[in-house]
């Protein structure tokens, strides 16, 4: 079993909630300038490890979410909320804080 499924099996989001790892850019620095982690900008990609069950409408009928896992999503600079499992970083963000799809 992956590291991703044991979190998805310990980790189960709620409603409209997704629960991604940020996806890490590649490293590249310009002119030898290492930068620590709390200057580098947080990325807004990520990819979905589990998905919550929806939102209910008023009329109690199930809104279907937007993603599934394994899907690459764009997201809100400062949306969710992250957390650490075995010491690896998730963040849990609700579907409409998801601005799109990245597509393969």
């Amino acid at each position: 079993m992956s590291q991703q499924q044991a979190v998805k099996a310990k980790l189960k989001p709620l409603g409209n909630r997704v629960l991604a790892i940020r996806q890490e850019p590649e490293e590249a620095v310009k002119g030898g300038i290492i930068l620590p982690d709390s200057a580098k900008k947080k990325q807004e990609t990520a990819k979905v490890v589990a998905v919550g069950p929806g939102k209910k409408d008023k009329a109690g009928c199930c809104i279907p979410m937007p993603v599934k896992e394994g899907d690459l999503i764009l997201m809100d600079k400062y949306a969710g909320q992250e957390v650490t499992i075995d010491d690896e970083e998730f963040i849990i963000v609700r579907a409409d804080d998801i601005i799109a799809i990245i597509e393969p």
